[in-house]
């Protein structure tokens, strides 16, 4: 028998298709479920083919602690969150099927690393425990720990410290930079009503609010930003996380390196 374990059962229905892997170590035991209720199924009757197809698709992958593990102290410059759930139900009350529901990308601090090293330089971890978070959208591992999701992420991939419900209280991380975006134009020079599809996603917005700086990598120190609140710039439409005020305002979060220009 090696150090490692592992067993996987697959079982095929009509209506559905479901996967699950197990494999433990001390400690840890990864869980990978897939379950994929929509898929076409393909039969041949007197007379042609006869193409049905389902909707539906729940996958889920996290790594589970064992229980008798009550405590997790991340390393270096690594921070222990746990995961807001996203919301089931739209604001008019209507249940969201899960495959409609969007990623939580905000979580609570519950325990942070010593810090890292730079240089001779020691930099202490910029958030602590308690402090609500917005993270970037696929960083980090996800972790049941204490029967809670969990995420467990470098410090780096924190956007920012948000203690209230508007996205425009967001106080940035390192070189982060907080954007109202500008709202689309809706008519073209010529005064003809552009159609929702054909709009292009703007790409101007004003800054309402920056990081201190990224790290110096070799004194350790805070490099300010040249970009300041109240700037309108030209920014990377494809970069950082979307997000939406209280009022509906549109935002982003990004790395100052993705803002190309200001503009006047």
């Amino acid at each position: 028998m090696g150090f490692c374990s592992g067993m996987a059962t697959a079982q095929l229905t009509a209506s559905s298709v479901s996967v699950r892997s197990l494999g433990s170590f001390e400690g840890l035991r990864p869980i990978s479920t897939v379950r994929v209720s929509s898929f076409s199924s393909l039969s041949l009757r007197k007379g042609g083919l006869s193409l049905r197809s389902t909707r539906g698709l729940v996958v889920k992958a996290a790594t589970t602690v064992a229980p008798k593990y009550t405590t997790l102290k991340p390393c270096g410059d690594r921070v222990l969150l746990k995961i807001k759930t996203a919301e089931e139900k739209t604001a008019g009350g209507i249940l969201l099927p899960s495959t409609a529901q969007s990623k939580p990308q905000g979580g609570e601090v519950v325990a942070v690393g010593e810090g890292k090293k730079i240089g001779k330089t020691k930099v202490d971890i910029s958030v602590k425990a308690g402090n609500q978070v917005v993270y970037s959208k696929y960083a980090g591992t996800e972790l049941e720990f204490n029967g809670t999701n969990h995420l467990i992420l470098k410090e780096d991939d924190i956007v920012g410290i948000l203690e209230t419900d508007d996205v425009k209280d967001l106080k940035p991380l390192n070189d982060r930079v907080l954007i109202k975006v500008a709202e689309a134009e809706q008519t073209t020079a010529g005064g003809l009503l552009l159609p929702e599809a054909s709009k292009e996603k703007p790409s101007i917005g004003t800054v309402v609010a920056v990081g201190p700086g990224p790290l110096d990598e070799d004194e350790g120190k805070r490099e300010p930003l040249s970009i300041s609140p109240g700037n309108t710039v030209l920014f990377s439409k494809y970069a950082g996380n979307d997000l939406k005020g209280v009022d509906g305002s549109e935002y982003i979060a990004l790395r100052a390196s993705d803002v190309m220009a200001v503009i006047s």
